[in-house]
């Protein structure tokens, strides 16, 4: 019954490191999303302040060049990150299922010894129930 406590704790742990990894990819693609915004807004403002709003003109504005560099740079990031994510939510799912599946495991098993303390303490009364009438 001790390894069965064990192999619990030890999937519940899987669990939780799983769902902490999902929840960090989640956090960077935000926080790389954000940037990415903000650098919209920069760029914007950039091609505003110069009155080019077409990368390929040579007097576009070096500021605004590497921006979009950045922003271009974030995206992929963010897009691999998202793959990164579903792996991750896969593997949380696994985990969560084998966790349970000990889980259930060991309700069963603690049901089969209540069962057997049961029996176990029925046998004992008609044991003393006898021990008493034939004294």
């Amino acid at each position: 019954m001790k390894s069965r406590e064990t192999l619990i704790r030890l999937k519940k742990f899987q669990v939780e490191e799983r769902r902490r990894r999902v929840a960090q990819i989640e956090g960077m693609i935000s926080e790389f999303e954000r940037i990415r915004g903000d650098l919209e807004r920069d760029i914007k403002i950039e091609q505003d302040r110069s009155g080019i709003h077409d990368p390929g003109h040579f007097a576009y504005p070096t500021y605004a060049k590497a921006a979009i560099q950045r922003r271009d740079n974030l995206r992929r990031s963010a897009d691999d990150l998202k793959a990164q994510l579903e792996d991750a939510k896969a593997a949380l799912g696994e985990a969560f299922e084998e966790m349970r599946k000990v889980e259930l495991l060991g309700e069963r098993d603690q049901m089969r010894e209540r069962a057997e303390d049961d029996e176990q303490a029925e046998l004992d009364a008609v044991g003393m129930m006898r021990n008493s009438a034939s004294a």
